[in-house]
């Protein structure tokens, strides 16, 4: 014990500081960070032949909890969406910075902001907090899809500020179980509503129990419209409905 105590003092001094390196080159803060982000509820997010899809759990943990006034997915502009895993005030505060940025460009320049406007800001904003004293990193990751004049995107984000766009991904808990579904489902000319259908199948495979309608949001930005458009509760129960019905018919093979 005498030897490994010094050794554990000694590491634990690395993640007291966003700024300071351990001696194997990691940022231990950020590192946490991320760990936060795994401990979030799943949102899934998927490019489809005709629009940009997010769907997401928001984990009602109370039977008395309003359930249509939990935000998970916020409106940044008519043609941008994002949705979020980890620390939810803290997608707020970068949603609400993203609004306003969408704002001052539509106001100065009379056109709508491009997606990777939007994603840049925000991932500059995260990885400023990765090196910066006196900050901690945000604990969340992001979502973000929308429609521009070069088509629909999906970008992710994560606590490090990077980001990546994807054809098809999720974060938070059910993460690794969802991308697995996703690598050998999904299809680049999926429509939307097999894309619906492939994500719900997703989520309720990486959700234990109590998985219905009320917990699940989801919305999509079309190639058409580019515009922001809820789905309604009634056609999320119906696609649980038939994913259930299918599961059911899977089993008894």
């Amino acid at each position: 014990m005498t030897e490994v105590q010094p050794l554990q003092h000694q590491m634990m001094g690395y993640d007291r500081a966003i700024t300071m390196f351990s001696p194997d080159g990691r940022l231990l803060q950020v590192e946490y960070a991320k760990k936060t982000v795994r401990q979030g509820s799943t949102a899934i997010g998927m490019v489809c032949k005709d629009a940009v899809l997010l769907v997401t759990d928001k984990r009602i943990v109370d039977k008395l909890i309003v359930a249509d006034n939990v935000e998970k997915i916020w409106q940044v502009d008519d043609h941008i969406a994002m949705t979020a895993a980890g620390i939810l005030s803290d997608a707020r505060i970068l949603v609400e910075r993203a609004q306003l940025k969408a704002q001052e460009h539509k106001v100065t320049y009379d056109s709508p902001i491009d997606v990777l406007t939007i994603v840049r800001d925000i991932a500059n904003l995260k990885q400023m907090c990765t090196q910066s004293g006196g900050l901690r990193p945000f604990g969340v990751s992001l979502l973000i899809a929308g429609a521009d004049e070069t088509g629909v995107k999906l970008f992710e984000t994560d606590p490090t500020g990077i980001y990546f766009q994807y054809k098809a991904t999720a974060i938070g808990e059910g993460e690794l179980e969802v991308k697995n579904i996703l690598t050998k489902e999904y299809k680049d000319n999926i429509s939307l509503d097999d894309g619906m259908k492939l994500a719900m199948t997703a989520l309720r495979k990486s959700i234990s129990d109590g998985f219905d309608a009320e917990r699940i949001d989801c919305v999509f930005i079309s190639t058409e419209k580019k515009q922001y458009e809820k789905v309604p509760k009634d056609k999320i129960a119906k696609i649980l409905a038939s994913v259930d019905s299918k599961d059911s018919k899977d089993k008894k093979k």
